[in-house]
């Protein structure tokens, strides 16, 4: 992990349909063990996420959850497994609309430019500055990850 708060570089990003992490941690993991390995643990920052159990049953087995107030970007989720890696994403508030939610996973999911914390890209999207580098795109994005990226190839596709 980091030693400064929230500055490791995203590698996509998740948006979470409530802030029930037990119930959102299984969905994500439907689409993530398959595809990359199974996630073994998870760290977050537990200021938007009411409840948070030490473990979690998923998908037949069992995910760690660790919680870090000063350590972790309250807007990140840190995915850890055993055959994949480790996994920084922006965590979407659920509240989030779509236009915003689709600017946000594609700055998120970006492998171009210097790396950004979480928050900043949050805060520069309430602020409704929409000029950085990537634009507007309409319709309902996936809600899951989009665009995880490693290096300069994705691991997987957008995921609806």
């Amino acid at each position: 992990m980091s030693s400064s708060p929230g500055r490791a570089e995203l590698d996509g990003a998740w948006w979470p349909r409530s802030r029930d992490l037990t119930r959102e941690l299984s969905a994500l993991a439907d689409v993530l063990d398959p595809l990359s390995g199974r996630i073994t643990h998870v760290a977050v920052n537990p200021r938007h996420w009411p409840i948070l159990p030490r473990k979690i049953f998923v998908n037949g087995h069992v995910v760690k959850v660790g919680w870090f107030t000063s350590e972790q970007d309250p807007q990140r989720i840190l995915l850890l497994s055993y055959t994949a890696g480790r996994w920084d994403l922006l965590v979407i508030p659920p509240e989030t609309g779509a236009p915003s939610a689709a600017r946000l996973m594609a700055a998120a999911s970006a492998n171009t430019g210097p790396p950004t914390t979480a928050t900043a890209l949050l805060t520069t999207e309430q602020a409704g500055d929409t000029s950085s580098s990537y634009e507007a795109t309409t319709g309902r994005p996936g809600r899951l990850v989009v665009g995880m990226y490693r290096s300069s190839s994705p691991l997987w596709p957008s995921v609806a």
